[in-house]
């Protein structure tokens, strides 16, 4: 009895690892590949799948997705025999399962080999200055050949990036210093674009300045000789409107000498000639006071009458010693 019960449960552990291996699930995004005595049989899709157990066996389950493989530095001689550090990435995605399971033993190890020996082919032919700043041509010509090579695997390359190009220090220390030099010379190339601009538009101000204090210099004098010109019309003409006769003229004349001799640098001044003829005027004005003369200006109303005047002493000027 107890030896039917072992048989029993024997019985109903391999029923029950026969239906484990008959139904496998395969996940979203993956492949499985099925062997049967040793031989490919059939790509086990998504989903639920059934095979013949202990006849079947699943060799590979293969992930669909896109996958990223970074790959260490490899040095690289670039074309002026100078030798770089080479960081890459390679994103790729296995488009056959079969043939990336038969076709090739790893083909993470056929991709980064051939990304090593692809890449020391085209940096060859480039100096280090066009290989630092031609990473987009590189990522192409890299892309190509691998997307090539690698589609008889069932792998399709889909981008690649060079995540770092080092040169040696050596040569890091001179760009940098080459930097700075350009730096500093684009910085006294501004300065002095700074100090041109700056000296052009002092100079155009004051230029500015001196057009606008020149006009205003001659429109001032222009305003003040219009100004002398209209007093002497106006006085010009009112001497004429006021018809003043040479006795005034001469009393006016004879006011006018006191301010010539006006201030202690005159020592020497020189009298008119015409002097004695405003004197006589002036005289034979003084006349027509007296009392004894028909003129008009005779004491009428019994006043006495002012004193004549006596002529001023024509001053000579002192002899030279």
């Amino acid at each position: 009895m107890d030896a039917i019960i072992i048989v029993l449960i024997i019985l109903v552990v391999l029923v029950f690892i026969a239906l484990i291996k008959t139904i496998q699930v395969i996940p979203q995004a993956s492949a499985a590949i099925v062997e049967r005595f040793g031989r490919y049989t059939r790509t086990l899709n998504a989903g639920l799948n059934i095979v013949v157990p202990f006849i079947d066996t699943i060799r590979n389950r293969v992930d669909l997705r896109e996958q990223v493989v970074p790959f260490p530095p490899q040095p690289v001689i670039t074309q002026d025999n100078l030798v770089v550090n080479i960081d890459t990435v390679i994103y790729y995605q296995v488009t056959d399962a079969r043939a990336a399971t038969y076709e090739v033993a790893s083909y993470i190890q056929a991709i980064e080999q051939l990304t090593v020996t692809t890449l020391r082919n085209i940096i060859g032919g480039m100096d280090l200055e066009r290989t630092l700043t031609s990473r987009e041509e590189i990522n192409a010509a890299l892309r190509g050949v691998l997307d090539e090579a690698t589609g008889k695997w069932g792998i399709r390359v889909n981008r690649v990036e060079l995540k770092a190009i080092e040169p040696p220090t050596s040569i890091q220390d001179s760009m940098e210093k080459q930097m700075r030099a350009d730096r500093d010379k684009r910085a006294a190339i501004l300065q002095a674009e700074g100090v041109r601009q700056s000296q052009i538009l002092t100079a155009e101000g004051e230029k500015q300045s001196a057009i606008l204090r020149a006009e205003g210099e001659s429109r001032s004098a222009a305003l003040r000789a219009e100004g002398e010109a209209q007093a002497i019309r106006t006085v010009f003409e009112s001497i004429h409107a006021g018809d003043p006769d040479q006795k005034l003229l001469s009393y006016q004349y004879l006011q006018m000498l006191p301010k010539i001799a006006e201030g202690d640098a005159n020592k020497l001044w020189i009298v008119p000639s015409e002097i004695g003829d405003a004197l006589k005027g002036l005289g034979g004005a003084l006349d027509n006071f007296r009392p004894d003369s028909g003129g008009n200006g005779g004491n009428r109303g019994g006043t006495p009458t002012p004193p004549s005047v006596p002529k001023p002493p024509r001053e000579q000027p002192p002899l030279d010693s």
